[in-house]
């Protein structure tokens, strides 16, 4: 098992946050942007992040967004449609996804809209 599965998601969205706050983004559209992936409310969302839910519970809860399988491209060198196991998969989404906000695609690209 990844080391990455036990870690608290609380302990990476910092780093998220800080990333996509220094491209000029908002914690708000990086908070939209993990909902539409795990189908969570902030209210979900908030209490997963205070209770410093593991990736692996936080992705047990999560009801994943349809059109996650249209996420694709690299995140550090690995090509996300071809992560094999399911759980790594949907982090790299995660990554994916954050990268694309942080990077300033329009909402509704990184949505899939």
């Amino acid at each position: 098992m990844s080391k990455v599965f036990t870690m608290s998601v609380a302990s990476v969205y910092v780093h998220y946050v800080n990333k996509v706050e220094r491209k000029g983004r908002t914690r708000a559209e990086l908070d939209e942007v993990i909902r539409w992936l795990t189908g969570f409310d902030q209210e979900r969302l908030q209490q997963h992040l205070d209770e410093e839910t593991t990736f692996e519970d936080f992705f047990a809860d999560a009801t994943l967004n349809p059109d996650a399988s249209l996420i694709t491209g690299s995140v550090c060198g690995v090509k996300v449609q071809e992560v094999e196991d399911p759980l790594m998969r949907r982090i790299r989404y995660l990554d994916k996804l954050v990268d694309e906000l942080a990077r300033g695609k329009a909402m509704d690209k990184v949505l899939r809209g």
